[in-house]
């Protein structure tokens, strides 16, 4: 006969192992805490280490895009390295490669909102910060390469006295609206998010300029319910607004070349590949700047481990596509048997470029692909070196699309080797100081990490946090690899 422990037993089922989350804000901190060390970012006086950053960077930044510029602007456009067939030299790789690493910010903030995934919260404002200021750096290269700077407003379909208008068929202008307003979208994504926190600042500041400037540009907010309401609506929308942006502006950005006759870009495959890899290249840099953000200034328990794991392994992904876009262009232009098409392909695996197609092809396919092992995942050191290679991968990747095809096409008169000149090199160093000091600004003046949404993954912002602690399940065996139970007490017991 069953006892009754046995019976209650077979009534209840067999006691089934529940997967436990992992926490995104570690060693139990409080909202007191999050506060005061997200705060404590831009009050506090700046380790020794920020400013070992800053200074070279704003140094290589005056020196590199000012200079540069000025000596550009003042001399002409024939002081870059481009030809009259390489007329897409360097200047155009930096672009598109400075585009890509804006998607991984929209990405985060959007389509990761949108999906609910709560990791998201203690790198998207870092990220959005990343996107504005790569496209910054993006757009000089097209402003300065139509020759003369002060005409660029003529790519705006803006009524003139010359009676001269947009050629609407040039995907070159649909680059103009897309980068455009994928600009402004996520600029204004980026500082309604920031409302909230600007206030929390405002309130914790003395009397003065600073408390001026936060209170101008935290609206007035009060934190009340109706303004909590507005503010998630508006916060939604823009999510959904920026979604199909993600998509839209690096599937532009590749019509450039897709849309063209020359073998080599006249292929479908530019889209989701150009899509990918921007993603790709984006998270590669978002770790590449919160990695070294988070060791400055002791942000350890806001992003852990688990954000690190999950953008490496959005890395492999996208990796993996961008390998197999790869290996399909290859398949395409041999399957095809287009002689020209072929030809091309050849020349970037044999002809005097082919440096550059190998070290894309094993910086982005291949470097990756360690991250199958969780131990490479957790390791630091690795985990930035990926990145490092990651970075430089898709600087390459866009060398040899535009480079290597441009230097030899239909005229075999015009086939000649591409170098960039020294001015060429000097602008985009000076673009990657720009692009670090911003950050460093932001990280200095602005609250790096989302003050209220961390607050939101906290066990304690669950109306129903002291109900499962009271009423555990019986039903469920805790397994110890694992930080947090899922919160599943009345589905299992219904």
């Amino acid at each position: 006969m069953a006892t009754a422990t046995e019976t209650k037993t077979a009534q209840q089922g067999p006691k089934l192992p529940v997967l436990k989350r992992e926490k995104l804000i570690l060693n139990g901190r409080s909202y007191h805490w999050i506060t005061e060390r997200i705060c404590g970012v831009l009050e506090n006086r700046q380790p020794f280490l920020w400013w070992l950053l800053f200074l070279p960077s704003a140094l290589i930044a005056a020196v590199g895009v000012g200079g540069g510029l000025f000596h550009l602007v003042s001399t002409g456009v024939g002081v870059w390295g481009n030809t009259n067939r390489v007329m897409w030299g360097w200047p155009i790789v930096n672009f598109v490669f400075w585009i890509g690493i804006g998607h991984a910010g929209t990405l985060i903030s959007a389509i990761l909102f949108l999906t609910r995934q709560n990791w998201r919260t203690s790198i998207n404002r870092a990220a959005e910060a990343m996107t504005i200021f790569a496209v910054m750096c993006a757009g000089i290269f097209p402003a300065f390469h139509v020759g003369r700077v002060w005409m660029a407003w003529f790519l705006a379909p803006i009524p003139n006295a010359n009676a001269i208008w947009q050629n609407f068929k040039s995907p070159l202008l649909w680059d103009v609206f897309a980068v455009s307003t994928y600009f402004t979208v996520s600029l204004i994504f980026w500082y309604l998010g920031m409302v909230p926190d600007l206030a929390t600042i405002r309130d914790r500041c003395k009397p003065g300029l600073r408390k001026f400037l936060y209170g101008l540009f935290s609206l007035g907010w009060r934190g009340g319910n109706r303004q909590w309401s507005h503010y998630e609506m508006a916060y939604l929308l823009l999510a959904a607004l920026s979604t199909p942006l993600v998509l839209s502006v690096h599937s532009v950005v590749s019509f450039d070349f897709a849309t063209s006759v020359v073998p080599g870009w006249h292929t479908t495959i530019f889209p989701p590949y150009f899509v990918a890899g921007a993603i790709f290249g984006g998270f590669a840099m978002v770790l590449t700047i919160m990695i070294p953000a988070r060791f400055i200034y002791g942000l350890q328990d806001l992003i852990t481990m688990k954000h690190i794991d999950n953008m490496a392994k959005i890395i492999l992904l996208t990796g993996t596509i961008v390998g197999y876009a790869y290996l399909m262009e290859l398949f395409v232009a041999f399957y095809s048997g287009a002689k020209f098409e072929m030809e091309a392909f050849k020349y970037r695996i044999s002809g005097p470029f082919n440096w550059a197609y190998f070290w894309m092809m094993g910086l982005n396919v291949l470097s990756p692909q360690i991250f199958w092992f969780r131990w490479c995942r957790e390791n630091l050191w690795v985990v930035m070196a990926v990145a490092m290679c990651v970075n430089c991968g898709m600087w390459f990747e866009r060398f040899v699309i535009i480079v290597t095809t441009l230097s030899r096409m239909w005229l075999p008169g015009d086939w000649k080797y591409y170098s960039p000149s020294g001015q060429d090199q000097l602008l985009f160093v000076g673009t990657i100081g720009m692009f670090l000091t911003l950050f460093l600004l932001f990280l200095r003046f602005l609250p790096c990490i989302n003050i209220a949404e961390v607050k939101w993954t906290l066990p304690e912002s669950d109306p129903h946090h002291d109900d499962h602690e009271d009423h555990p399940d019986e039903g469920t065996e805790p397994i110890a690899a694992y930080q947090q139970e899922l919160s599943g007490n009345e589905t299992a017991k219904a």
